[in-house]
């Protein structure tokens, strides 16, 4: 054979030879489908707080707090509480791989896009939303959970509670003539107004920032999810305490709360769970109906902001209906949230009565919640029973075709979501 039949053989073969190659080539095996993720963002009615159990929480440095101990500061990550019990653990999410509580007791809209750490009075975790972004580097983001509006810089749950708390046992400890002889003058003592808890211009400020921060969350949602395919679940909040007190609950030897001093009535609503004036139950409420307002304005704006974004309200003022404190005669057995319980001293040890203290004595456990806040933040929140309710109606928004749900809770312990 010649060299040149030869050079052109051989050059038929290698074209053939490449040709069949690119024909039988397979395509790039495509990267793997990152597990899906549910996300709570936001404050202590979405983190777990009074459902127990609460779980380690890694600090700004790094580190896991597990319980630091009663007389520990406030500060600490672990006092975030987030429990296995939240919400978002027991709510039926079909799909969903991963759940992630980024949540924190006590958080504010600041806390979103900054450091806790960094205000007054926060928490020693970094960003919500850089703890967001690690999860999306592992996860498919497609369902968030927020809760934010009791908390800001205008007025807090934990201060609203104590306000009215607050009021009732000094009216019921301490006579009018006692505050002028021992203390050189009055102590608050009527029952909480609407603006004692939070003025129009507070909410409206509240709305601002609660507005500011959840379009950082979304706008940071954009930049991150894998698919770009999430639902976002804004919940709002339920009063602790029903519009009226089982009848029970309204005299104690022949004496209510409009009267002087009313030791015996006192100690029986704090054993209960709902030491405050029947005249604030109605302030209480109209609270709650004003923070729905707030979370539905702002998934409005956001609606209309982000037009392609699926975001959904769902309003849980109704979802204890039946089951608040003192709603019933054996409260607080039964009931879906936590009675308001501190401690004499950082001891671990809840009173659960003050049949027989004093007014030094009651002055002494109030100052313990004010000093080891721990020992008093789970007062006034979901309980497990409270949160598993709860997860019911975030299994309800995650499920909707609605912009808009209520979640109600029946006589017979039904919950439905429409």
């Amino acid at each position: 054979m010649s060299r040149f039949r030869r050079t052109v053989l051989s050059t038929l073969l290698a074209v053939t030879s490449a040709a069949l190659s690119t024909a039988v080539a397979l395509p790039a095996p495509a990267a793997a489908a990152l597990p899906t993720a549910a996300v709570a963002l936001g404050d202590s009615f979405i983190s777990g707080e009074g459902a127990g159990a609460y779980s380690p929480v890694v600090d700004v440095d790094g580190v896991a707090q597990s319980f630091p101990g009663w007389s520990a500061p406030n500060s600490n990550a672990y006092f975030c509480h987030r429990s296995p019990n939240a919400s978002l653990n027991r709510a039926d999410l079909p799909g969903i791989t991963d759940r992630f509580n980024l949540a924190c007791s006590g958080g504010q809209p600041y806390d979103i896009a900054n450091a806790s750490a960094t205000r007054a009075n926060g928490r020693q975790v970094t960003a919500q939303l850089d703890q967001l972004r690690a999860v999306a580097r592992t996860h498919d983001i497609d369902l968030v959970l927020v809760g934010l509006g009791s908390n800001n810089s205008s007025f807090t749950f934990g201060k609203v509670a104590e306000e009215c708390a607050n009021r009732f046992i000094a009216d019921a400890w301490t006579g009018w003539w006692e505050f002028w002889a021992y203390l050189g003058g009055p102590v608050e003592q009527d029952p909480c107004t609407d603006d004692d808890l939070a003025t129009a211009a507070q909410m409206s400020a509240a709305t601002a920032e609660t507005t500011a921060a959840v379009r950082q969350l979304l706008t940071t949602l954009d930049e991150i999810d894998a698919d770009g395919q999430h639902r976002v679940v804004f919940q709002d909040y339920t009063d602790p305490l029903p519009p009226e007190i089982a009848s029970n609950f309204w005299t104690e030897d022949s004496r209510d709360d409009t009267r002087d001093k009313f030791r015996a009535l006192g100690a029986e609503r704090y054993a209960a769970g709902c030491p405050i004036h029947r005249a604030s139950l109605g302030t209480g409420q109209r609270f709650a109906q004003r923070l729905g307002t707030l979370v539905g304005s702002v998934r409005a704006t956001m609606a209309a902001e982000f037009p392609a974004a699926d975001l959904v309200y769902v309003n849980v003022q109704r979802a204890f209906d039946g089951a608040r404190l003192c709603e019933q005669s054996g409260s607080p057995t039964g009931a879906l949230a936590t009675p308001i319980r501190s401690m004499d001293g950082p001891s671990g040890v809840f009173v659960t009565s003050l049949a027989g203290y004093d007014k030094l004595d009651i002055q002494r456990i109030a100052n313990t919640c004010g000093t080891y806040f721990q020992t008093c933040q789970e007062s006034w929140h979901p309980n497990a029973a409270g949160h598993g309710v709860l997860a019911r109606c975030l299994t309800g928004a995650a499920a909707t075709s609605a912009r808009t749900v209520t979640c109600v809770r029946a006589p017979d312990g039904t919950v439905t979501v429409s």
